[in-house]
């Protein structure tokens, strides 16, 4: 195992683009010790998000649960605001809106490198819900979306910033969004004072 060379899925999402946040998210996954070992600017298709967002029932219920969790904390009724409490149905139109917003507008997306490369973003980018993000993190830094009004508004929640959950979720979407010769390995200069 290379620990040095773990690789982790970085999109900066179209909300992050619109607001001018791509330096910023540079800056900060740079300034952790990590490397960019590729970097392109895409719009990308409903199929392509089809297949980085699965549609399968498992992760469907998923989405389906967690909104209904989101909606039972704020003392809402689900069936009420969207018509239905079945979390597959409820993950499909979740699913739908987030595809929606993902190509709405140019993205960034990136492959990141290095110690920890995973968990380390992971920490820099902060909670999918940016209510419970840190402050210091990207999205507890930048994005003030609620899902409970993403969910009333018919939308994907605006957090900013996607990365990968885990390892073997980081090689499917690597292996999704970049060709092997589009990432490259370089040294950089202060990897012997840091390793």
């Amino acid at each position: 195992m290379k620990l040095k060379e773990e690789q982790t899925l970085v999109i900066v999402k179209p909300d992050g683009i619109r607001r001018g946040l791509m330096g910023e998210i540079i800056k900060r996954i740079e300034q952790r010790g990590l490397k960019i070992i590729a970097l392109q600017m895409f719009q990308a298709t409903k199929e392509e998000l089809a297949k980085h967002y699965s549609d399968s029932d498992e992760n469907l219920k998923a989405m389906g649960d967690k909104t209904l969790a989101t909606y039972h904390k704020y003392g809402l009724d689900a069936k009420k605001e969207i018509g239905t409490d079945d979390p597959v149905k409820i993950g499909k139109m979740v699913h739908g809106w987030i595809v929606e917003f993902m190509g709405s507008g140019p993205m960034v997306k990136m492959v990141v490198q290095g110690l920890h490369a995973v968990e380390m973003v992971r920490k820099l980018v902060g909670n999918t819900i940016p209510a419970m993000a840190e402050m210091g993190t990207i999205r507890g830094d930048f994005s003030v979306d609620s899902a409970v009004l993403a969910n009333a508004q018919k939308r994907g929640i605006r957090n900013v910033i996607h990365a990968s959950g885990n390892i073997a979720e980081a090689e499917t979407e690597i292996d999704l969004w970049f060709s092997d010769k589009e990432i490259h390995a370089y040294k950089r200069a202060e990897e012997d004072v840091m390793f």
